[in-house]
């Protein structure tokens, strides 16, 4: 076999939150295939690191009262000690604000600058007059420009998918501080993206010959589909600057500019790898050197991979390196059959399932039980989740130790047979390496589990057709017996080296049972024959729905925990009565007209069909309705009997209803009547 040298990454996550169960399908399916290239004896590295940089970071510092370097190095901890939980396997893990970081942040954006790649210019951005900071994408919501989807961020729309600048947002307002947002002036520095076309067109169709002999495809043929939709639509040059107050590293000889994170994030790769190297004596050239061999392979989310498979290896190429040798993503993961969410518990983190004792290889395996090498949503239903790990794990595959080790350890002194007659089984088993490997090899994790459990069913056959229990109460057949239990074990120790990346803890208790060394994948090749093993531990525990109920809640309770104070909410107002309730008449409205008042910035004047008369309403949202032509046509609801009142512009005669956010920054919202209601009915 030849030996391969390969670098691997997960995305960097961001150091501003804890980590999820939609986090861990990212870093499981990783370290499933790192460990999986390691056990077939390549030099494999993984690295990784916390996004430590942007506004975000700096704001939410800000928020709690201490240094954005005391917040990101609280949250790495908080990160690491999740992610070792479930037993992911990091060479490094490290930090984008670091040294290495800057000095290669500073190295590469030097070589794009003498190489032609990067500009500057002039250019309006969207400015919090109230926070006195320009506001960055993600900062400033808004009605998408392309579908009109409320309280979207001002880089890319949720519900249609659309890509677009914060400016094009519609009815705009700070998610800082509620403020909306007024254009000011700023020199930028741009990444001339458009000049590299060509290249990325060659780069995201093509393939590397690995060193074994194989040509690996640069991209998955869904993001190649994807990749092909936005070279052609005409690649824009990619804004790579950002102005001060912002936490993160300066650019050379540009004073209050800054890197923007998704800069210097990818580059983090490169950072958190130079670190090994420099601990350890391997050759960073070798790995990054703009003719190098080795494979270099980045596992992302499909919401970021427009700067995987575009601004990066684009970066990489014009700075004098080598472009990744593959970027595979990977689809969202759903609970329940829906969006993972915290009012129903779901939305679950690392930290709560550690802590509610739920063994983390369960979810490993269920998660790479799901998996493929394409971009597909994955599903994780907590029923199937139960059944699933109970029936595979525990029922097919645990039991099989369990069903022969007692005899071996009683009649036999924990020695196994010298020899075995009968060897299909174990030779078919054996002979299943090589497809079980393709598939770990291709991210087909899935298949290769149903093949690992359709071979346990095979085992299970086995027992049944041969019944140890049986042949131990039969005068002469103690010969018989320990074979029997010998197939058995070394069944069990083929299915242990097929499932050791999905289950490492496992697969420690497997090896100090068996009296083995670290099991490799080459280790399928042979058999245990006169081998001493150890007592039999009781190895997995089935998962008692009990602890899933306690997963749910303690998971809502975190939700309660992490909501707003009760201060942030509006007090509410004395205890009313039923006939208090009576005095208040609210009535359906139908818009007839609305437009802006001049000299006025909150205010929107309506013309409100009430069925009996029509009334002239003012409302203080324009801030959250920019486009008053839009709400024509619409019913309100009119708090009806409210006493006129004259103001500078007119005489307002009702008040319209809305539902207002906890903070500003959430908004106001008109509420709304089922289609067929008429104007004039009344609310109540």
């Amino acid at each position: 076999m030849t030996k391969r040298k390969i670098l691997v990454t997960s995305a960097l996550p961001y150091a501003n939150g804890a980590i999820h169960l939609g986090h861990m399908v990212e870093h499981i399916q990783t370290d499933v295939w790192v460990r999986f290239q390691k056990m077939r004896g390549h030099d494999c590295h993984y690295v990784c690191a916390d996004d430590t940089h942007g506004s975000p970071i700096m704001l939410a510092a800000e928020k709690q009262g201490i240094t954005p370097e005391a917040l990101i190095a609280r949250v790495k901890d908080e990160h690491l000690a999740d992610f070792t939980g479930f037993h992911i396997g990091y060479d490094n893990y490290y930090s984008t604000n670091s040294p290495e970081n800057k000095t290669y942040a500073e190295t590469v954006y030097k070589a794009l600058r003498a190489d032609g790649k990067i500009s500057s210019r002039t250019i309006e951005q969207l400015y919090d007059p109230e926070k006195q900071m320009f506001l960055p994408d993600r900062f400033v919501k808004g009605e998408c420009p392309k579908c009109g989807a409320k309280d979207q961020y001002g880089d890319n729309c949720e519900v249609c998918g659309a890509t677009y600048s914060p400016t094009e947002l519609k009815n705009p307002y700070s998610a800082v501080s509620g403020a909306t947002p007024v254009l000011r002036t700023s020199e930028h520095y741009f990444f001339k993206l458009g000049d590299c076309a060509d290249f990325l067109k060659a780069w995201t169709a093509g393939s590397t010959l690995r060193a074994d002999g194989v040509a690996q495809p640069h991209l998955q043929a869904e993001s190649l589909n994807k990749m092909n939709e936005w070279i052609e639509g005409g690649l824009q040059d990619w804004d790579i600057s950002r102005d001060a107050p912002y936490f993160g590293f300066e650019i050379p000889d540009a004073p209050g500019k800054y890197f923007y994170v998704w800069l210097d994030a990818p580059i983090g790769y490169m950072a958190s790898f130079r670190n090994l190297c420099d601990r350890t004596g391997i050759d960073f050239d070798e790995y990054f050197k703009a003719d190098s061999s080795a494979e270099l392979y980045h596992f992302i989310g499909k919401d970021i991979l427009y700067f995987h498979a575009l601004f990066w290896p684009a970066m990489l190429k014009y700075a004098g390196y080598r472009a990744p040798t593959g970027v595979f993503a990977h689809g969202f993961l759903t609970v329940d059959g829906q969006k993972m969410s915290k009012s129903r518990g779901t939305f679950i983190t690392a930290k709560s399932y550690l802590e509610c004792g739920l063994n983390p290889e369960w979810m490993r395996y269920y998660i790479a039980a799901k998996l493929n090498a394409r971009i597909e949503d994955i599903d994780l239903s907590l029923d199937d989740f139960v059944a699933r790990v109970n029936s595979d794990l525990v029922g097919k595959f645990v039991n099989i130790a369990s069903r022969a080790a007692g005899f071996i350890a009683k009649r036999f002194g924990g020695k196994l047979a010298d020899g075995i007659s009968d060897l299909e089984l174990l030779a078919h088993l054996q002979a299943e390496a090589v497809n079980i490997a393709a598939a770990f090899e291709a991210r087909e994790y899935a298949k290769a589990l149903r093949d690992v459990m359709a071979l346990a069913d095979l085992v299970n056959a086995y027992v049944d057709a041969n019944k140890p229990w049986e042949l131990a109460r039969q005068e002469g057949q103690d010969g018989r017996l320990q074979e029997v239990c010998s197939v058995l074990i070394n069944a069990f120790r083929l299915l242990t080296i097929y499932l050791k990346p999905v289950l490492p803890k496992l697969a420690e208790g497997v090896e100090a049972f068996l009296n083995l060394e670290k099991l490799q994948w080459s280790d399928s090749e042979t058999l245990l024959l006169g081998h001493v093993i150890n007592p039999y531990q009781h190895l997995m525990q089935r998962i008692d729905p009990v602890l899933i109920e306690k997963l749910i809640e303690a998971n809502k309770q975190s939700m309660e925990q992490q909501a707003p104070a009760a201060a942030q909410y509006e007090p509410l107002a004395d205890t009313i009565t039923i006939d208090d309730f009576a005095k208040v008449d609210l009535r359906i409205g139908k818009v007839l007209d609305c437009k802006f008042i001049e000299g006025s910035d909150k205010l929107l004047q309506f013309t409100v069909d009430l069925g009996f008369e029509t009334r002239n309403i003012f409302s203080g949202i324009r801030k959250a309705y920019g486009e008053p032509e839009k709400l024509i046509g619409r019913n309100v609801v009119v708090v009806a009997n409210l006493a006129p009142r004259k103001m500078r512009f007119g005489v307002s005669a009702g008040m319209i209803v809305c539902g207002s956010g906890i903070e500003d920054s959430q908004g106001l919202f008109l509420l709304d009547a089922d289609e067929g209601v008429l104007p004039g009915m009344r609310v109540g």
